[in-house]
């Protein structure tokens, strides 16, 4: 009936219709979500920062795990590899095919390899990596760790006195990070590569130009970048999903919620923290970008 009634917690009265579902849940919404979000945010940096200490820590007095270690690393790498090189391919020649164009329309066309050679190693690379580490290996880690969780295998091993964070967390850590640095360094060679032929075989383009134009506005820095923003895309993307996973509730659907929410989180601030950066370089450097 549109003229009932229901109760709340406060007390209101609000009619039993669709309008009155949506508005009440409007209000939990908005109630709800601003500390629900920055208490996510703040477990996230928590756990960065005692990950990284313990990271450090562990190295130096030799009770890092490393057999883990290793064996995160061949597993992200097999997950990663394939998928990095399938998409880095397209996309470089996406981006040849467009500067290509507004190379031809401004008659600079001999700028085509530098444009896109330094839009694969600066944008392309880092972020094309990252964001195939969020979906193939952070939903990977989120689910391992979330199954752990409902298992209660974390709390076990509470209980006996072995931190979760130092045995699941930092070796997946240091794994992420050296990987992503080796897909990162792969993709931007195979984009490379991809950018070239492209322009070369298909649009027509020399050479010579292709080269010379991009070792003339390249500089060391802007792989140094690249590898910068590759182990603080690995770090987000690990993080976000180690949080994610061993804050999982509810059960076996409660795992693939974490999931969805990691990989969305992970994805989400990795475009704002590359957005960051990319100004930041710009700022810093206005001599050297294009």
């Amino acid at each position: 009936m549109t003229g009932a009634t229901m109760p709340v917690a406060s007390g209101e009265i609000v009619e039993r219709s669709a309008v009155g579902e949506i508005r009440l849940w409007a209000r939990g919404y908005l109630r709800r979500h601003p500390g629900a979000s920055l208490e996510t945010v703040g477990g996230q940096v928590v756990l960065a920062a005692r990950a990284v200490q313990y990271l450090f820590v562990d190295i130096a007095r030799g009770r890092f795990p490393f057999r883990e270690f290793v064996q995160q690393a061949v597993f992200m790498a097999k997950t990663a590899f394939v998928p990095t090189i399938a998409v880095a391919i397209p996309i470089s020649a996406t981006m040849s095919i467009q500067f290509g164009l507004l190379a031809g329309q401004v008659g600079a066309t001999s700028l085509a390899g530098a444009a896109g050679g330094l839009a694969v190693i600066r944008q392309a690379a880092p972020m094309v990596t990252a964001i195939l580490m969020a979906a193939a290996v952070g939903s990977a880690i989120c689910s391992d760790l979330g199954a752990r969780t409902i298992r209660e295998e974390i709390d076990a091993m509470q209980v006996m006195g072995v931190s979760p964070l130092r045995l699941l967390v930092v070796p997946r850590l240091a794994a992420g990070i050296v990987v992503a640095l080796g897909l990162t360094g792969l993709s931007c060679f195979v984009g490379f590569v991809a950018g070239y032929l492209f322009n070369v075989y298909v649009q027509g383009g020399t050479p010579g130009s292709y080269l010379a134009t991009f070792s003339s506005f390249a500089r060391l820095g802007d792989l140094y970048l690249a590898m910068v923003k590759a182990v603080v895309f690995a770090v987000i993307v690990t993080v976000v999903s180690c949080e994610k996973g061993l804050s999982t509730k509810g059960g076996p659907g409660g795992v693939a919620n974490s999931v969805n929410a990691a990989v969305v989180a992970s994805i989400i601030m990795l475009m704002l923290v590359n957005a960051g950066f990319t100004e930041l370089y710009t700022l810093l450097f206005p001599r050297t970008t294009l």
